[in-house]
């Protein structure tokens, strides 16, 4: 009887910057498209999943860039983020849609990308083209820029603004409502 491949654990689909370079350049040596996509990925919601599910789509391959802890800290505030990088990396691995995980530092994947070189930028439709291409892409980046769908009304920091009114409503000398159905 022979046994199905095994399947990677989430955390063998994280990646240094390093060995993401070499997984990248090795997928396209077979002629695999590599898209590639980038973000905090703090809060995991379904907004994330449909738009990594999309991104995959672009391509036979999707790595994901997530900004370390002092990036995320540098763009959305000192509260930020919730779920350290290697937690969030290894969530974001478990998904079936996602090939490898890896992360970068600055403020922007521009380097990450020109080290990667993917044949596809898939980013989300909340930021403009222009902006994309003005920021995120080195010069010189060949491959194609694909904006993805927007899903409405589905936002990390709206789920983290709804958690902090909760706790404020169930502060002290209030009956919490935790644990009620």
């Amino acid at each position: 009887m022979s046994r199905a491949p095994r399947t990677p654990r989430a955390r063998e689909k994280v990646l240094a910057p390093e060995a993401a370079r070499r997984a990248l350049a090795s997928a396209r040596r077979r002629g695999e498209r590599v898209v590639f996509t980038s973000g905090c990925f703090d809060l995991l919601h379904v907004g994330h999943v449909r738009s990594l599910e999309e991104a995959r789509s672009f391509g036979d391959r999707l790595v994901v860039a997530l900004n370390t802890d002092a990036s995320v800290r540098r763009f959305k505030g000192p509260e930020r983020p919730i779920v350290p990088l290697r937690q969030r990396a290894e969530v974001l691995a478990a998904l079936a849609c996602v090939d490898w995980v890896t992360w970068f530092g600055e403020d922007t994947p521009k380097r990450a990308i020109g080290r990667l070189a993917p044949d596809v930028y898939a980013k989300g439709g909340d930021w403009p083209r222009a902006v994309l291409v003005a920021q995120d892409l080195p010069e010189g980046y060949a491959g194609e820029v694909r904006r993805l769908r927007q899903i409405p009304r589905v936002r990390t920091t709206a789920l983290v603004e709804r958690v902090r009114q909760r706790k404020r409503a169930a502060s002290p000398g209030r009956p919490s409502q935790a644990g009620r159905r």
